[in-house]
């Protein structure tokens, strides 16, 4: 029965199916139990078919109800999300205030913006980048408020815009632009943009991920400063071409309360620029460092991070549905069908873990660990 709302991908990790729904560019986690139904469901040509089947299984539940549940979560896995309508906004020189030049991987870019809090929401990041010697960039960016719309444009063509208050929407599609140029990519090649961070030891990428505030930056942070390369803060890009995590080279934000922490292990640390962006987010100081010695590297593991004072470091095997939950609301991933198999297949080939530290050393010592068994399952 309506097979055609059927996932066009499936695929089991331990006790869970992931199902991909194109319409829907949906990930939807789900136990055997479920699926088990759900298979029943696709199989059975009448509703009288479908109750003979369960009933092998279960002779106690309605199957009326259940084909009800099933197709009220069909529908809305194949539901899908309302498109973004872009702005017939036209550009407005005007609008230019003040601008800054960066050299990113040799490219010399330049970027308009109208205010001092407009500039807040873009250059403290990617400060370290700026050059101070002005030449014709190559590729022009300008960022302004109209109307209440924070509008993105790169060289007077609209990319994005959106309300003031979701400025993070167009700070996430600028770094994919970002990320695009210094790569020499679209935006079609890449499989999707994480929301974490990623450390490398030169050979094997470790994606750290977690809730805002569990003190993944901070990790990260620390294992820079002590002999890893940074590859990649809070926007971790995994391209469809080999399937590797590229170099971003934003620096990493540091929430005010991990200052303490971070200004015995990073140099120059006090040295660091305050920004304040909203009262919400409080003081933050973006800390750079050294570009990777490759623009990419495979990644063997995901580790999700979960600072807890006082908590005895514990480094463990998780779920995918752990994962998921966390990883996907947001981060960014490609409605391509090839992208959504490549990403599941890259799944596949990942160790997935759980990390609760608080102490600096010992988890040190355990992630060096972690990055010496990647290296020898190559």
């Amino acid at each position: 029965m309506n097979y055609q709302l059927a996932p066009t991908y499936q695929r089991l990790f331990g006790s869970y199916w992931v199902l991909w729904y194109s319409k829907s560019n949906n990930y939807s986690i789900v136990e055997l139990e479920f699926k088990i139904l759900l298979d029943n469901y696709f199989q059975s040509n009448s509703l009288d078919e479908f109750a003979s089947k369960i009933a092998l299984h279960d002779d106690v539940s309605d199957p009326k109800l259940i084909a009800k549940q099933l197709q009220s979560y069909l529908k809305g896995c194949n539901t899908a999300k309302a498109s973004i309508e872009k702005a017939n906004l036209k550009f407005k020189p005007s609008h230019c205030k003040t601008f800054k030049q960066y050299d990113t991987n040799g490219k010399l870019i330049q970027i308009n913006y109208d205010s001092e809090l407009v500039k807040k929401t873009i250059h403290p990041s990617i400060a370290h980048l700026e050059v101070k010697q002005k030449e014709e960039a190559q590729i022009t960016f300008d960022i302004y408020l109209d109307n209440d719309q924070l509008c993105l444009f790169r060289d007077k063509q609209l990319i994005r815009s959106v309300p003031k208050r979701d400025y993070h929407l167009l700070q996430g599609k600028f770094v994919m632009e970002l990320l695009s140029v210094i790569h020499n990519k679209q935006e079609s090649d890449w499989i999707g943009t994480f929301h974490g961070s990623t450390i490398t030891d030169g050979h094997n990428s470790i994606l750290f991920v977690g809730q805002s505030g569990k003190g993944k930056s901070t990790l990260c942070a620390i294992l820079a400063a002590n002999g890893y390369e940074l590859l990649a803060d809070d926007v971790s890009p995994i391209l469809s071409e080999d399937c590797h995590i590229y170099h971003n080279p934003s620096a990493i934000s540091i929430k005010k309360g991990a200052f303490g922490l971070l200004q015995s292990v990073v140099k120059n640390f006090d040295e660091l620029p305050i920004t304040v962006f909203n009262t919400s987010k409080g003081a933050i100081k973006y800390v750079p460092f050294p570009n990777t010695k490759k623009n990419s590297y495979p990644c063997k593991a995901i580790v999700m991070v979960n600072y807890n004072n006082g908590a005895k470091l514990n480094l463990e095997n998780t779920s995918v549905k752990t994962l998921l939950e966390t990883l996907i609301p947001d981060s960014w991933l490609s409605p391509n069908t090839l992208h959504a198999k490549q990403f599941l297949d890259w799944l596949e080939t990942v160790d997935i873990y759980q990390l609760t530290y608080s102490e600096t050393e010992s988890v040190k010592t355990e992630l060096s660990s972690l990055f010496q068994k990647l290296k020898k399952n190559q």
